[in-house]
């Protein structure tokens, strides 16, 4: 069984009836996309999608073209689709664009932040550290993606907070695989998140900022290293 045929294989079932089958293919496969530990480059099966997930073709299709759209996935057309490679240019470039604009968001969520969603980014981070403890990856990458869709949905700027995602979407396959692969990263990279989050919690604007800029400039040279060298 291969490791998206695992990954689906223990998710809740879809449900039908209340979404379109195309929603559905979209949001099971950006999951996978973004849990299952898939590799740059690996092949993806309409066929088989479409066979493990009980949805026809059409929808699948549809899915991974929205998927494209949003950098997720490759699609060379009447041949093939494949988990989304990146070259070294095009990281430092969505890198150099995410160390523009998170701080900022940081700084911004800071200073709006409700109390529920500093909750929500506490929960995140107790995920985070609960995950490392019992060495389970995918649940890691979960609390992760918890917490900067919290982040963005609590940007009081919506267009920043909604570029954030399709800027972070581009890369956030490779860098939980690099993450997955480097116990002592993983660890790293929740500390740098707890930093984020207790600025933010005592509404510390510069702090938040700082810690984000910082924890992307670090997250830049591992991701650059593990490109440039496979280590």
């Amino acid at each position: 069984m291969s490791r998206l045929e695992s990954y689906l294989a223990q998710q809740d079932a879809p449900e039908y009836d209340s979404r379109r089958r195309r929603e559905v293919a979209y949001e099971r496969i950006k999951d996978a996309l973004q849990h299952a530990g898939l590799d740059p480059g690996e092949p993806l099966s309409e066929l088989q999608l479409s066979r493990m997930l009980g949805i026809s073709r059409t929808p699948i299709r549809e899915a991974l073209q929205q998927l494209a759209q949003e950098g997720l996935v490759h699609v060379i057309p009447g041949r093939a689709v494949t988990v989304a490679s990146r070259s070294v240019k095009d990281m430092v470039d969505v890198i150099h664009m995410r160390s523009l604009l998170e701080p900022e968001m940081a700084r911004l969520v800071a200073e709006a932040a409700t109390q529920e969603q500093i909750e929500t980014l506490w929960e995140s981070i107790e995920k985070m550290e609960e995950a490392l403890e019992n060495d389970d990856y995918p649940a890691w990458s979960k609390a992760d993606m918890l917490f900067h869709d919290t982040m963005s949905l609590s940007c009081p700027n919506t267009l920043l907070g909604e570029t954030v995602v399709l800027m972070r979407n581009r890369v956030h396959h490779i860098a939980n695989t690099d993450s997955k692969h480097n116990p002592a990263r993983l660890k790293a990279c929740t500390f740098e998140h707890r930093r984020v989050v207790e600025a933010i919690a005592t509404h510390d604007p510069k702090a938040a900022e700082d810690a984000m800029r910082e924890h992307l400039a670090i997250l830049r040279e591992s991701m650059l290293y593990k490109l440039t060298y496979g280590g």
